[in-house]
């Protein structure tokens, strides 16, 4: 397998930017009574998924895991609309990932919908978030880290 660029040492300047990005989330959401860390670690799985990103889904499902999150939850969260196991809250979290990751425009009953479920903070916030993971799973999709290298935090 022909290795691919360090997008870490490369670009160490922008990645920070991304890092410190990740810190205000973990942040904002720590404090959240609506988008926990435990929600946020399920958007960033289920957008991993839908991107397909290997890697991501891979470091994103030992994390969930890590922080308790239970394996029938991250089993089933490729069919999150089906099942039980998911809060409202969370259920309206996912449904704006899936809604920006799809990069469909935002109607104004979508956006109205889930400020008034999360509060707009939490809307900022959270598609801060979701833009975050898409990204992410880009940049691991075009140089391809090998699945399992990342190191927990």
């Amino acid at each position: 397998m022909t290795l691919r660029a360090n997008y870490y040492d490369l670009a160490a300047k922008a990645m920070q930017i991304l890092m410190n990005q990740e810190s205000y989330l973990r942040e904002q959401f720590s404090a959240s009574d609506t988008v926990t860390l435990a929600t946020w670690e399920l958007v960033k799985l289920r957008v991993s998924q839908l991107n397909q990103c290997a890697f991501c889904i891979d470091m994103h499902s030992k994390d969930a895991l890590r922080q308790g999150e239970s394996q029938e939850r991250i089993i089933g969260l490729s069919a999150w609309r089906g099942m039980h196991l998911y809060s409202q809250l969370e259920r309206v979290a996912l449904d704006w990932a899936e809604l920006l990751s799809s990069g469909e425009a935002v109607d104004d009953k979508s956006y109205h919908r889930v400020v008034d479920a999360l509060g707009e903070q939490a809307v900022v916030d959270l598609t801060i978030a979701i833009n975050a993971i898409n990204s992410w799973n880009r940049v691991a999709k075009t140089f391809k880290p090998e699945v399992g290298s990342h190191k927990p935090q």
